[in-house]
């Protein structure tokens, strides 16, 4: 009974020791050492009540790695606590409560009703080698909440906007930006902190056609029949297994004599699956391309340039045992172009719902979960960890016309002074690519031929009370001072170089990209900027090609080695955080040199953090179709959702089909349109009334010109209403800025989904073609050719007011909405006060000592009026004003507020003329205002 009782203490004692053991309280958190599962070692940190960090490796300890993207010095400034059992260890804030197994590994996160917000379900580690570097290729599963919808990572173009139950690649690409973040809307955040190719749900890479039974059109088994078409010549007719020419290198599969210039190809066959699925389909495409499966066109007809193909996933369910029609149609676009159609079955992962992060490298597994009590909240941890959001400077809130690209300095003036001519109201004019000589290509240099005195270009357009901005690659050619310089110091990504790979200028020329992870090759690159663009006066700096895109087209492994090593390790590892290395180069180079000046920088490409350095991105050369216009809506949508609140596109779209950009367009002074002009500038203006509400205001792309009185004729309907949103953008100012301040002040999120304030309307959650800008303005962008209405879903517990006749409608239900050429459906919800200023030419041209205040009925509502210097980073000190304006819909009056908060230049007194609106719209109330608090009657 003795040695019994003992042998019980000694287990006791001893499973004492091994828990002590396996469980380790920090400073900032606890590590776990769990018995099973793929990690060895988890530990969990804090960094506020609502915001933990989970890093995990196969390994007893934890490597310690600067992140690139969450900033440093985060440090836990609450209360937690560490507690344990037999199976779970346990760390507590006020907020928030993590669990890990001692078993499995597994962590849990609940809010602090004890409610599972979210919780892993499998995690995998496998050894990777690459070049130097030893690592993980990695995933983390999560089962997902049923019911949510999840949003975010960064800007793609299939047209995807709820990633629940899809998945996404991750990776940066000409028009695809990878920001590896998540919100859901039950009110939490996953950010993964990781930089090489990685993939959001399932993991797999889609497979070639032959993984099905393939039959030609003969019926014959293993092939599907491709015939090569061709002007004056016979079709070339093949058996083809497999539809992949998606690269310089599998393109060479195609016929030797294929003329990509006149030919077309079709695909047409049969095919068996092994299972009843719904499978998921990837069509890559550059040229003309349509797709039917079982006799019904699953994808119309879709175009992009031969030389930037765009990728295109739809599903379609397929029957054990039955054969199934398949026909693709392609008609290249001249030159060499590219095409692929791949399948993958349904993945558990999206059945389930579950959330999903793979990569291909890492030192450890590193995320971050951020909770919150509405998604506002959520973007507010994102940017806790990597960075508050600047205000651009007030003029980058204006309409901007640029050009693919102003060929000479008198072409660039000439626009500025035409649209101050015409009255047509202008901030920014963008210098595009090539202005240096045609073999300097990274010199900084001007042709001077064309650009003979840059600096006093950049004068005059100062007088005109505008800005400039000039493009800068970092690009270099292997002749240049510049290239020199980086590769003498091992600052030089060389295997293009030793490739001889050449451009598309001239003859070509060879060339390559710096390494911006070189904290002092981003030094020697802003020198360099510094001293021939800076000192000549340009305003902001457009970032082309920052994915790094050395040269388009190549498979994936090739591009990996075109752009590495980089300083900090191989390119496999460090392949998707170029664009925010630039941008750090850039911004943190200008504040050193002028602190005194607010940076702007516009870039391809970015990663998660992007927003610290006062950097905004467009879509890429996005091309000018209608199904481009509307793919850009979830593609804003989702990547504001990522954090990174200012987002542009080229207006128009860059690429032009060639009945568009081969001079057919004949601009008839008598008013005779042909059908491709007709539809061209109703294209322009749609997109155009779309853009004027996006957080930049841009317009650009390639040949027809963009600028509005290119596009069409004074007088015509087209010009008259590229002249009003240009306008109305101006009027909207006093607003629009106000939301700039508040993505410094309250990290807001500018450009807004339905779903970030009408979360409990479930109804939102997929309404991909409509948005918020602030929460005072639903817009509704139509993009369809010749649609005179669109469907609008009006959100649940709000009435909703037509922004231009005032006219009320109700919550809760989609109504068809008149959307004639001129206008597209703009609404207000009620309790939303608008101020609304007067037309300016440009913003600075007066300051805001006139607004009207529209006040919406039927709810209260609140809106702070933000100002401040608009040009200068004072506003990090505290120079800034704001004015607090309250509806009380009871009582039926709105306070305006005390002024809080002062800045030089500040207005001590102005007018504001109260208008409400409701049943009806009475006069405006004009009120004098000196600062002090004041109560109107409405």
């Amino acid at each position: 009974m003795k040695r019994f009782s003992f042998f019980v203490i000694f287990l006791f004692v001893a499973g004492r020791l091994l828990a002590a053991e396996a469980v380790e309280t920090l400073e900032n958190g606890m590590k776990v050492h769990p018995k099973g599962g793929a990690a060895k070692t988890i530990e969990i940190n804090v960094i506020n009540s609502r915001i933990v960090r989970v890093q995990a490796s196969p390994e007893s300890t934890i490597p310690q790695v600067t992140s690139l993207c969450v900033i440093a010095g985060l440090t836990p400034t609450v209360p937690f606590k560490v507690t344990e059992n037999a199976e779970f260890a346990q760390l507590s804030t006020q907020e928030l409560t993590v669990k890990v197994s001692l078993v499995t590994g597994k962590v849990s996160f609940t809010d602090k009703f004890g409610k599972v917000v979210l919780q892993e379900a499998k995690r995998s580690f496998s050894p990777i080698n690459v070049e130097n570097d030893k690592g993980y290729t990695m995933q983390q599963v999560f089962s997902g909440t049923p019911g949510e919808a999840i949003y975010g990572l960064g800007q793609h173009q299939s047209d995807d906007f709820n990633y629940k139950h899809k998945s996404e690649d991750l990776f940066q690409y000409n028009t695809k930006v990878a920001v590896p973040f998540i919100m859901s809307t039950n009110n939490y955040g996953v950010l993964w902190d990781n930089y090489s190719q990685s993939k959001y749900g399932d993991p797999r890479d889609y497979k070639d056609l032959n993984q099905f039974t393939l039959f030609n059109k003969q019926g014959k088994k293993g092939f599907l029949t491709a015939t090569y078409n061709q002007k004056n010549n016979a079709p070339i007719i093949r058996q083809e297994s497999a539809i992949d020419y998606e690269n310089l290198t599998t393109v060479k599969k195609f016929p030797a004599d294929f003329n990509f210039n006149n030919g077309s190809v079709v695909w047409e066959g049969e095919i068996l699956a092994n299972q009843t699925d719904i499978y998921k389909f990837s069509l890559y495409y550059a040229g003309y391309t349509k797709v039917w499966l079982d006799g019904k066109l699953v994808v119309p007809e879709r175009w992009r340039t031969s030389w930037n193909p765009n990728t295109y996933r739809f599903p379609f369910s397929l029957t054990k045992g039955k054969r199934t029609k398949i026909k693709l149609e392609w008609k290249p676009d001249g030159g060499v172009s590219y095409v692929g159609l791949k399948a993958l079955s349904s993945s558990p992962i999206e059945k389930n719902g579950n959330i999903s992060f793979w990569s291909e490298m890492g030192d450890k597994m590193d995320y971050y979960f951020v909770a919150g009590k509405n998604m506002d909240d959520v973007i507010s941890g994102y940017r806790t960890l990597t960075g508050k959001a600047s205000i651009m400077p007030k003029w980058a809130m204006g309409f901007w016309q640029s050009r693919e690209r102003y060929k000479t300095q008198d072409e660039l003036l000439n626009v500025v002074s035409e649209y101050r001519k015409r009255k047509i109201p202008l901030d920014n004019i963008v210098l595009d690519w090539n202005y240096w000589p045609e073999n300097a290509w990274g010199s900084h240099q001007f042709d001077l031929k064309r650009f003979p005195d840059a600096k006093g270009m950049v004068d005059s357009v100062h007088k005109e009370n505008a800005n400039i901005m000039i493009s800068v690659w970092p690009k270099f050619y292997a002749t240049t001072d510049h290239f020199k310089q980086f590769k003498q110091k091992g600052w030089m990504y060389m295997q293009a170089v030793q490739d001889s790979v050449r451009d598309w200028i001239g003859p070509g020329y060879v060339g390559s990209f710096y390494d911006a992870y070189s904290p002092d090759a981003q030094k020697l690159f802003w020198k360099q900027m510094k001293e021939n663009l800076y000192v000549k006066g340009f305003d902001a700096w457009w970032m082309d090609a920052s994915e790094p895109n050395i040269r388009d087209c190549t498979d994936m492994e090739y591009r990996k080695k075109l752009c590495g090593p980089t300083a900090l390790g191989s390119s496999t590892k460090y392949f998707n955080a170029y664009a925010l290395m630039n941008a750090n180069a850039i911004y943190n180079g200008q504040r050193e040199t002028d602190n005194n000046k607010r940076v702007f920088l516009l870039t391809r490409s970015g990663f998660a953090g992007l927003q610290r350095y006062s950097t905004a991105t467009w879509s890429g050369d996005i091309a000018s179709r209608w199904e481009d216009l509307k793919a850009q809506i979830p593609a804003g949508l989702n990547f504001a959702m990522s954090g990174i609140p200012f987002w542009t596109m080229d207006i128009g779209g860059f690429c032009v089909e060639k009945r568009y950009g081969d001079g057919q367009l004949i601009f008839d002074e008598t008013g005779n349109e042909n059908a491709d002009l007709k539809e061209w500038r109703e294209l322009n203006l749609r997109w155009f009334q779309f853009g004027a509400f996006c957080p930049l205001f841009r317009s650009h792309g390639q040949f027809p010109y963009r600028e509005i009185y290119n596009i069409a004729p004074e007088g015509h309907p087209v010009y008259k209403s590229l002249v009003y949103y240009d306008e109305l953008r101006y009027r909207l100012m006093p607003y629009i800025y106000s939301l700039a301040g508040m993505a410094y002040h309250k990290d807001y999120t500018l450009m807004r989904s339905l779903a970030m304030d009408y979360t409990a309307d479930k109804q939102t959650y997929g309404v991909s073609d409509q948005f918020l800008l602030g929460s005072g303005l639903m817009v509704c962008p139509v993009y369809s050719y010749k649609a005179r209405s669109r469907e609008v879903y009006f959100p649940s517990g709000n009435r909703w007011y037509d922004f231009y006749t005032g006219k009320q409608i109700e919550g809760g239900q989609k109504l068809n909405i008149e959307a004639p050429l001129e206008r597209i459906p703009l609404f207000v919800p009620a309790g939303t006060i608008l101020p609304v200023g007067d037309v300016m030419q440009y913003t600075s041209e007066k300051k805001a000592d006139d607004i009207e205040i529209r006040v919406y009925k039927g709810k209260d509502g609140k809106f702070s009026l933000y100002e401040d210097e608009g040009n200068n980073y004072n506003y990090e000190k505290g120079a800034f004003s704001t004015i607090n304006f309250e509806y009380n819909h009871a009582n039926g009056t709105l306070t305006i507020g005390d002024r809080e908060g002062t800045y030089e230049g500040m207005l001590s007194k102005r007018i504001f003329r109260v208008v409400a609106i409701g049943n009806s719209t009475a006069p405006a109330k004009v009120v004098q205002y000196n600062g002090a608090k004041m109560v109107v009657k409405l």
